[in-house]
């Protein structure tokens, strides 16, 4: 599998899913998600480079994933 980014939105949002299907993905808190991305074996990326508006980003695609 290929390294994960910040910016591989869907990509992350299917291994979340993956990862942490009981999740609650609506009303999860961004520091978690940061830190479920943040723990993807596959991420490479500097965890200081995200943003609220990225992870707004991931969690919208895990939302479409799930439906």
């Amino acid at each position: 599998m290929k390294p994960l980014k910040w910016t591989d939105v869907l990509d992350i949002a299917i291994r979340l899913e993956e990862e942490h299907p009981e999740a609650d993905v609506v009303n999860v808190r961004f520091t978690d998600l940061h830190r479920w991305v943040r723990e993807l074996p596959e991420f490479r990326d500097d965890p200081e480079r995200s943003s609220e508006k990225i992870l707004e980003a991931i969690q919208m695609a895990w939302l479409d994933e799930r439906s």
